[in-house]
């Protein structure tokens, strides 16, 4: 009997959403990965697996990117560098500001809350524009830490995200 793969196992799960948030968007839910626990597990594994042995933390980007640090940590017994939305954090923050469509957004960290020179994989769910992962590429490094990598479980072709982070080494689990 043949094991799925972890891209099969995630692909078979994601249930596409026409029409959401606007007309003409295909929205690819997650959701139904993040809730089962096998599929959960295999995906944390392929999103670390390219960068075994070369990074210190994970970095999640709020909120889905939590999810994947979190299960991406159990796996690989890693800690987690939580990258918020502006004005979340209590403690004295490092930001980084980004262009959206219509307007502007923050990510921000706690300064030194890792030790200088860490090395840093990034993980979210998804690859689009590449101006969240970008930001938040740019607030580790001026963080004073490195990032080793990019890790998403789904990369939109059609988008320019992959162009948007050139510099860095980006894993895509499965495109669309």
């Amino acid at each position: 009997m043949n094991t799925p793969s972890a891209a099969e196992r995630v692909h078979d799960l994601i249930e596409l959403i026409p029409d959401f948030p606007s007309p003409g968007i295909l929205f690819r839910d997650l959701t139904p990965v993040f809730a089962d626990g096998p599929a959960l597990m295999a995906l944390a594994e392929a999103l670390v697996a390219p960068f075994e042995g070369r990074f210190d933390y994970i970095g999640g980007l709020e909120a889905r990117g939590f999810l994947l640090a979190g299960a991406a940590s159990a796996v690989c017994g890693k800690g987690v560098l939580t990258v918020r939305k502006a004005g979340k954090l209590p403690r004295n923050t490092i930001g980084e500001s980004y262009a959206l469509e219509y307007g502007e957004a923050r990510l921000e960290v706690h300064a030194g809350q890792l030790p200088a020179g860490s090395r840093v994989l990034i993980v979210d769910d998804l690859l689009a524009t590449g101006g969240t992962a970008g930001a938040a590429a740019r607030l580790v490094e001026r963080a004073g830490w490195h990032v080793t990598g990019m890790a998403f479980a789904l990369e939109l072709n059609d988008l320019p995200g992959r162009q948007v982070l050139s510099d860095y080494e980006v894993f895509s689990l499965l495109n669309a």
